[in-house]
Order: C-alpha cells, then structure tokens, then sequence
C-alpha cells in the first residue's frame, strides 16, 4: 500500500493522475445497468475520444445500449499519443450518433470532430453546456478533483457512473451524499485495478502484481487499489439484503470509551439482533442496503463527530494506552474512536455509525 501511495502522489504532484481504465474492467460493471441507457445522450468527460476505452465502450455498445447520442472530451490533448503532454491551449471533443453506413462499427467518417475553445476542463463554461446535453455521465475523473467533480454532477441533476478512490469516501464534499442517498456505490467496490498509466511502473512489488494479471508494467501498467464505482443509477445489488448471522454478546462487540456505541470489526459480524448504534468498516458501503441500514454519520468528518456527540479520547485513556506501549500519535483532546478490551486500550482507525432498520 505504501509503494502505491507513494505511485499516486507522484501523479499528484506531476499534476497528472490520468490513469486509463482497461475495456474489461468498463464492461464487468456496464453490463449492470443496460437498462438505463435507452434514447439517452452519454457524456464521457475526462477522456481523449480517441483513446479511451469509455468511448471505445459506448461506441462499440451504441445500438446494443439504444443510446441517442455519445459526446467525449477531453483536456487539451490533440495528438493520438496516448501520454501527449496536452502542449496545445484547446482541445477537442467528438459526437457520435452511430452507425451510419450499416457496416455495425464506428468509423472515423461517422464522428464530429469539433475543437473546443479553452483547454476540455470539465469546469468550463462550454464543457458545461456539453454536460447540460447529457443524461448520463460515464468516465475515470482526475483522483485530485474527484469531490468537486461529483458535486457538478449532482449540482446539474445527472445521473453518472464514475470510478474514484475509496478514500474519496472520507471527503466532506463526498460523504454527506453518500448518507443522504444521493449517491451509492455500484458493484465493483475495494477493488484493485490495471491501469495504464502517464509514467514508468517503478515500484517490484506493484509490477509482480501487474505481470500476475497478465500486463507488462514495461508498458505503464499499474496496479491502484481500493477503487469503486459511484453512481446514483439504481441496480439489483443496493436492494439485496446483507445477511447476518451473529448474535450479539458484550464480549464480542465492545463498546466505545468515548461514544455509546459497539465497535463491529468486519461487515460480515453484525449482529443480527442488535438494533442500537454500531460502528462498522467502510467496505460496509459496498453492501449497503437502504431499506436495512440507516447511516448516522462518520467519525472522520469533525461534522459528525460533533453531531454524533463521539467524546474525546481523555486523560484516562491515554494514560493506559501509554503504560501498554501505544506509540500512535494521539492525545487525549482527539476526538477518534477507542475501546479498552480486557484491560488493553485500542484505537479504531476508520468507522461509518449505523443503526438497523429492520
């Protein structure tokens, strides 16, 4: 996880987190959601149309999906170099509206090809009036602006189906979406995936994984973990109940030192007959249940811990986990989730609050 991060920081700091995403990985999660694409216009965004493989899908997909119109853009890239270094100040965008000459492929004489007037940044006056055109929005947003993006998705009232960073999850701008239900997590979710990527796969651990699923990190090939689809397009897998099969006990499900709450460490230990509040993993979200599960809030956000009233660590607390040889960095004014188990303090990294439903 380490060597990764230090991969995608330096992406970051290049001010290039441009990761292309793999045709397979587009097709195992659309394949969820044919139903939603009839007589609609898609907006791929975040993508040179010539390419990208969300445009390769939609194109290939057009009749198939019943789609009315495919638009894609891209940010300031104008060569058919797939790593261009997006030297020009305008960029361009392609309309599709399929097949023309009955021959069931995407030809280069049946694409507009149309030059935008500033650099593609989906934050623009005229890249906006291209999302106003849309009904559904499909791409692998920048990682660095992944909260601003979704926001403008939802500020214009589209429905998408996006990839980001699970950490996103975190974001102020991102979580209160996600407990509000304006947004959900589709079927891939935690998962890591092969991307292709704007510089040279240097991390061996990385490029083992890489060689193991069949790529060359020769070529820019490289794993990133813990990415998930967003979407607010509705699907089978939201409305599955999670099944549990726990009973509740003291012993197993300790409570916090600061926060009325038991603490469940994995998913699948929810206790079936504990209706009070619980603090449960992130991956929580990608079997999240409307219908079953409420969610009061996380204690990441200061918003929650403060609505949620989660106490501060304390004096106490910090004097037993300093005298069992806690060397974390905490001090008793933090507000983080903690329990003492058989006389040995512990803190919890990560917690979504949730209440059952039914």
């Amino acid at each position: 996880m380490a060597n990764t991060n230090r991969t995608l920081h330096r992406a970051k700091a290049g001010r290039n987190d441009e990761f292309y995403t793999q045709l397979s990985d587009i097709e195992n999660e659309l394949k969820h959601y044919r139903s939603h694409f009839q007589g609609k216009t898609v907006l791929c965004n975040c993508d040179d149309p010539r390419v990208s493989n969300f445009f390769k899908y939609f194109a290939l997909n057009f009749e198939i999906l019943g789609l009315k119109r495919l638009i894609c853009t891209c940010y300031k890239n104008q060569e058919p170099d797939l790593f261009s270094q997006h030297d020009s100040e305008r960029a361009v965008y392609i309309i599709y509206e399929g097949d023309k000459n009955g021959n069931k492929v995407p030809d280069p004489s049946e694409m507009e090809v149309l030059q935008l007037q500033g650099d593609g940044d989906f934050r623009s006056a005229e890249c906006i009036e291209l999302l106003k055109q849309a009904d559904i929005v499909c791409t692998n947003p920048p990682f660095s602006l992944f909260g601003e993006y979704i926001n403008q998705l939802v500020k214009y009232k589209k429905k998408f189906l996006i990839l980001g960073r699970m950490s996103a999850l975190h974001y102020t701008d991102v979580f209160p979406l996600i407990m509000d239900g304006k947004i959900w997590m589709g079927y891939g979710f935690n998962m890591s995936m092969i991307y292709k990527a704007p510089y040279e796969n240097v991390e061996e651990a990385n490029k083992k994984y890489v060689r193991s699923k069949g790529y060359n990190p020769d070529d820019n090939y490289i794993k990133v973990p813990a990415i998930c689809w967003f979407t607010n397009l509705d699907h089978q897998k939201r409305h599955d109940e999670l099944i549990l099969y726990r009973t509740y006990n003291p012993q197993d499900y300790p409570k916090y030192d600061n926060f009325d709450a038991i603490d469940v460490g994995k998913v699948a230990e929810i206790p079936v007959d504990y209706y009070d509040l619980m603090g449960v993993p992130d991956t929580f979200l990608g079997s999240y249940n409307p219908d079953q599960f409420e969610i009061l809030g996380t204690c990441r956000i200061p918003e929650y811990i403060e609505r949620l009233g989660i106490g501060r660590i304390g004096e106490e607390w910090m004097r037993k986990y300093k005298a069992a040889g806690g060397t974390g960095h905490y001090t008793a004014n933090m507000h983080d989730l903690v329990v003492t188990e058989d006389g040995k303090p512990r803190a919890i990294y990560s917690r979504i609050i949730i209440r059952r439903k039914k």
